[in-house]
């Protein structure tokens, strides 16, 4: 529980994080340099995944009753696979949407995943629906929402695809601290009593959360 709590209060206190954003720094830096520059951009990739508090709700989620380490790595496979599709082809071929929008869908896949663990779909549908499909959809969702970003501070083409290449390593090698880092936590929770007991609420502070993501995206698309 005091796992989940911890989470949500990253979650609330951290705006610019949920939306993708890149600070002011960051940004001035990517719009400035020109030409490949792998480094400064895979350390870039791994920042933007290790604040990004929407990707590490979702992860969250899908490793919260995952206890075979095969079955996580196919899980969190799904999910960089979708996650890096679309942030790359998204920047490369121009193709952005309303970030707000997008950041409100990203919401959704955590409201989505809580009521998965919750057996929502099995009480509201009789069935369950496919997991694996749901992560790797959501995935391209939230590839979709960093490439948007990307692509409103214009970086220069000259070397753009290793750049992205090299963000992209930068996300994956974050998600996998992240995921390290919630895995330790999840290891030592599960020994204990309170797991069992705090996993309904637990699940319901996270899709509390992604209804407030949601709420606040949509909140800024209509307000701008």
């Amino acid at each position: 529980m005091l796992l989940s709590a911890f989470f949500i209060c990253l979650f609330v206190s951290s705006t610019d994080a949920l939306a993708h954003a890149v600070t002011s720094g960051d940004k001035g830096y990517i719009q400035e340099i020109s030409g490949v520059n792998l480094l400064p951009f895979m350390y870039l990739g791994a920042k933007h995944m290790m604040t990004g508090y929407d990707h590490i709700l979702f992860l969250f989620g899908v490793i919260f009753f995952l206890y075979r380490l095969q079955n996580i790595a196919i899980y969190v496979s799904l999910f960089a696979l979708g996650h890096s599709t679309t942030m790359i082809l998204g920047v490369y071929f121009n193709v952005g949407f309303n970030s707000y929008l997008i950041d409100a869908i990203i919401g959704l896949s955590v409201v989505y995943k809580a009521l998965d663990n919750l057996g929502a779909y099995q009480r509201w549908l009789g069935f369950q629906p496919n997991t694996k499909v749901a992560t790797l959809v959501f995935g391209l969702f939230h590839g979709f929402g960093l490439s948007t970003k990307i692509l409103e501070y214009e970086i220069s083409p000259d070397g753009l695809v290793p750049n992205l290449l090299a963000f992209n390593v930068g996300v994956e090698i974050g998600q996998l601290l992240a995921l390290a880092v919630i895995l330790i936590g999840m290891s030592y929770w599960r020994r204990t009593a309170s797991f069992i007991r705090n996993a309904y609420t637990a699940n319901v502070a996270m899709m509390s959360a992604g209804f407030i993501l949601v709420g606040m995206q949509l909140t800024g698309y209509f307000v701008s």
